[in-house]
């Protein structure tokens, strides 16, 4: 840590900056004083926050470099939640590439059984894809190419690994000045075991957000994922880079076929019945014959190579999208791509993701991720193999941390109307160098406020009707992807539903992490009700 304290003779009286400086300075030894890694992080400022904690800027006093440190607050209170991070952790941990984001570390708490909150150490890149094209209009052929190599390049060895991201956009797509790209947040990836067939999960049609969706997902509340569908987002994210705005930014559903139609055209037949939503199939198959757009005229400063690629990222049928391995084998990247710098992985493990499998409890993925953290530990993994589950064996360095953090947010705060870390944006990119900064606050406002109208609405609605009774064998169960705080219902208002308090929790889950219009609540009822009643 850097001297926080001015030098004064004893003759001056210090000033109350001075003395506040030397307050804070004071209290951190005594947090740090025990362990030298609780010691090892000196906190600069909060760049970050969401739903699970705050992210700050670090330096790592041990090798100088500056990290990014991600503290998740209460993470158990809602066990969705802590299993979305548990599965996060262990894929980083197997998922070893230049472009995907690394867990450099994670701090060790002090009672396996106790613990609530968990510091991720990150490596700290300066922004993220969506600040980049947001903040350039300028961007060349060549950042195209490199930034779409990098791209299909993590996300072959994400695939070889047999994991599927399942939500790739911009704000998932880290940057730093020197162009380089690393693709991250892996809290709704899954991993896919061939043995076990195509992984059907519960997609609830807001998992990734609605521009980057695939079609064939549009409407689907249940689907077996595949690549293709993470190559339909790359796409995606491909057109905004050429374009500087969103290819397809669809409103609702209707208006996402709409607009996705608009520039590939009217889908044929054969491509209509790969759709899983018989309402989308119908919209389509009633929709007038529309040309297909030429991609030029929609992106004048492409050039040709790129926007064949494009077109075969955007193919509508997913069967004829290329998987990341043929995308790089494109002409479009001669000269540029290079197998030896494309490696692939191994799959990971089937036993280490067994908890996906099943519903684990509080205390089991508790255990889980205590387990994940003391794969960073190996002095501390030795020892707890061998002591008491619960005992208090090592004072926790991340327990230890915690007053830093308290610290940097509270900075934060007294900054509220001044231009904090977390609201600074970079105005222009270098055609060499990006120099963005990580969040935009207004951005992150705007969609709280969207989700809170979001969840009113189905609140109301949810008031207004009922589920129909029925159960049968055979249907797959709810299975949130994401959660944020969720509103508890009673166990009165859970029955009244036919569906169990765990259920209804579930259901809430999903729901209030969407970006809601009235239409998409009455689609996901129906749907709800559907499932409900083929149980």
């Amino acid at each position: 840590m850097g001297d926080n304290q001015h030098p004064h003779s004893s003759s001056d009286q210090p000033t109350s900056h001075e003395e506040g400086q030397h307050n804070n300075q004071r209290r951190e030894n005594e947090f740090f004083s025990e362990f030298e890694d609780a010691n090892r992080y000196s906190v600069h400022e909060v760049i970050g926050k969401g739903s699970y904690g705050v992210v700050c800027s670090a330096t790592d006093t041990k090798t100088d470099k500056k990290v990014a440190v991600k503290k998740i607050t209460d993470i158990f209170e809602h066990v969705s939640d802590a299993t979305r991070i548990l599965r996060e952790v262990k894929l980083l941990r197997a998922l070893k590439h230049p472009d995907v984001v690394e867990i450099l570390h994670i701090l060790l708490p002090s009672n396996p059984r106790e613990f609530k909150d968990v510091y991720v150490v990150f490596e700290l890149l300066d922004t993220d894809l969506h600040q980049v094209i947001k903040a350039n209009d300028d961007l060349t052929q060549d950042h195209h190419q490199f930034f779409l190599y990098q791209l299909l390049r993590g996300l072959k060895y994400i695939h070889t690994a047999n994991v599927y991201h399942r939500d790739l956009k911009p704000k998932n797509i880290l940057a730093n000045a020197d162009c380089k790209l690393k693709i991250c947040d892996f809290g709704l990836a899954r991993p896919s075991f061939h043995d076990q067939g195509p992984t059907t999960v519960f997609w609830t049609d807001y998992v990734a957000t609605r521009w980057y969706r695939a079609p064939e997902l549009c409407g689907s509340f249940f689907t077996k994922y595949t690549p293709a569908i993470d190559i339909w987002s790359i796409g995606c994210i491909f057109a905004e880079i050429l374009n500087g705005k969103p290819i397809f930014p669809g409103k609702n559903v209707v208006n996402q076929l709409e607009i996705i139609t608009d520039i590939l055209g009217t889908p044929t037949l054969e491509q209509i019945a790969k759709v899983r939503n018989e309402k989308a199939r119908r919209f389509l198959g009633t929709m007038r014959v529309k040309p297909k757009a030429i991609l030029k005229d929609k992106f004048p400063k492409a050039s040709e190579k790129a926007l064949k690629l494009l077109s075969r990222l955007l193919a509508f049928d997913p069967d004829e999208r290329p998987n990341a391995t043929e995308a790089l084998q494109d002409p479009y990247f001669e000269g540029l791509a290079d197998p030896s710098r494309e490696p692939t992985a191994r799959p990971v493990k089937v036993e280490d993701f067994e908890f996906e499998k099943r519903k684990i409890g509080k205390e089991e993925v508790r255990r889980l991720l205590y387990e994940e953290i003391l794969e960073y530990h190996p002095q501390a993994k030795r020892e707890f193999e061998g002591a008491e589950l619960g005992s208090s064996y090592r004072s926790g360095e991340g327990d230890q941390f915690g007053a830093q953090f308290a610290a940097a947010q509270i900075q934060e705060d007294m900054a509220a109307g001044s231009k904090s870390a977390i609201a600074r944006k970079s105005q222009s990119l270098p055609r060499e160098k990006m120099n963005a900064y990580v969040k935009n606050a207004e951005e992150e406002y705007g969609e709280r406020v969207k989700r809170q109208a979001a969840e009113q609405v189905y609140r109301e609605k949810v008031n207004s009707e009922s589920f129909s009774e029925g159960r049968s064998n055979g249907s797959p169960s709810i299975q949130d992807d994401i959660s944020f705080e969720k509103e508890k219902l009673s166990s009165a208002t859970a029955a009244a539903y036919s569906m169990t308090q765990s259920e209804m929790d579930e259901m809430i889950d999903v729901v209030e992490t969407m970006s809601l219009d009235d239409a998409d609540v009455e689609e996901l009822e129906r749907n709800a009700r559907q499932m409900l009643e083929n149980r």
